[in-house]
């Protein structure tokens, strides 16, 4: 787990090293450094927002960046936990994924989730595509206030 400060504000779930770099770079481009969390696979994830004894409400992420493709517990079952929880219900979730599996896209809508981005196929894409991400959830979309 890479935590740059103690109050999370983008938590990455990203089991592909190469990818989950490229994410930090690219938020880092987009002058979004601070207080990124990456784990690197699923039970990583669940440990991580759902420890046994409760959820510090302080370490909740303002956004989480979710592969689907990750070992021993993936992105769909994460989803499905984030949602159905009423501590974790309004975190927004963004997909980001290979994956253009139109069940993939219908279940991740389903369940909730607050956009689906294709992981681009290019390195100036991808990092165009984080960066415009981590600028709109950050910055320009309005959160609810959780209790």
């Amino acid at each position: 787990m890479n935590t740059e400060s103690s109050t999370v504000e983008i938590l990455l779930i990203e089991d592909n090293p190469e990818d989950a770099e490229l994410t930090m770079r690219a938020l880092k481009k987009s002058k979004i450094t601070n207080n990124i969390c990456h784990l690197k696979d699923g039970e990583e994830a669940i440990n991580y927002l759902f420890p046994d004894k409760g959820l510090n409400h302080n370490a909740l992420p303002k956004v989480i960046l979710l592969d689907l493709k990750l070992p021993k517990v993936d992105g769909i079952q994460i989803l499905k936990r984030l949602k159905s929880d009423e501590r974790t219900k309004l975190i927004p979730v963004v997909i980001l994924t290979s994956s253009q599996e139109e069940r993939d896209i219908v279940e991740s809508y389903k369940l909730g989730v607050n956009s689906y981005v294709t992981k681009p196929v290019g390195f100036e894409k991808f990092i165009n595509a984080v960066s415009k991400l981590g600028l709109y959830w950050l910055l320009l979309n309005q959160p609810t206030k959780r209790d």
